[in-house]
């Protein structure tokens, strides 16, 4: 979905909680974002569970580093079927949702500004410092927001967010110095944003990229891979359109 003042849904299936922290944010920009990315969240979720949006409440995990209520979120599951695992993300025009089997996350940034990226390096790893250094001038912009968002979709996928410094792992371009038993995937996502995943063990069998266009719940399946931005060797070549919000599902 895209988000913005001109999309801004009706949030009747919204909870009490979210409501109000919708308006919490000063901006109407941030304030549809937010509705339209938790709608978005709940219309998804409704459709694989099979009830209603309105229906669906939301907990937090245990947080792996303190064991306090501010983990993962998670949806109450009724009557012990198979574990559904999400993450959102939206920035500045882009929702972006994830749904897998198991633990999953999802970032999606707006490509920040050269003066963003060079103010917000010293945040990496030293080795992604070095890569991003080494890059084009024309092509950093990207190149971090690549980094930052597989960074993001870690440590979401993780439990533990920013309260881990984000310097901490390396999820560069060699896949060998990446972190053991996780796979990290960047996501076509358009010139403008950068968006990954990341999920715990093996590479996925498959990543489901839809693109949405404001107020549809369900759009066309587009497999990720090939020659789409971000791409792994072996991966299905298909094309994306860039019409709306990005929903990722991973399987296996």
């Amino acid at each position: 979905w895209p988000s913005g003042p001109s999309h801004a849904p009706q949030p009747p299936g919204l909870s009490s909680a979210e409501l109000r922290r919708a308006a919490s944010f000063a901006r109407p920009a941030d304030r549809a974002a937010y509705a339209t990315a938790h709608t978005a969240l709940r219309q998804l979720l409704g459709g694989y569970l099979d009830r209603p949006p309105a229906a669906l409440t939301f907990v937090r995990e245990p947080c792996p580093g303190c064991a306090g209520p501010h983990g993962r979120p998670a949806v109450v599951q009724a009557g012990g079927g198979s574990p559904l695992h999400f993450s959102l993300a939206h920035s500045r025009g882009l929702i972006a949702v994830a749904v897998a089997p198991r633990v999953i996350g999802v970032d999606v940034e707006r490509l920040p500004s050269p003066e963003t990226v060079e103010a917000c390096a010293r945040a990496l790893h030293p080795g992604e410092q070095a890569e991003l250094a080494a890059a084009p001038p024309g092509e950093r912009r990207a190149h971090f927001g690549r980094l930052w968002t597989r960074k993001e979709a870690y440590l979401k996928a993780l439990g533990t967010g920013l309260s881990r410094h984000p310097r901490t792992d390396y999820l560069g371009s060699d896949l060998r110095r990446r972190p053991a038993r996780w796979a990290v995937l960047d996501l076509p996502a358009g010139p403008e944003h950068a968006a990954a995943i990341a999920v715990p063990g093996d590479r996925p069998d498959h990543v489901t990229v839809r693109w949405l266009p404001a107020g549809l719940p369900y759009g066309e399946d587009v497999p990720y891979g090939g020659d789409a931005p971000g791409a792994n060797p072996g991966d299905t070549a298909t094309r994306s359109p860039r019409s709306g919000s990005t929903i990722t599902r991973s399987s296996r």
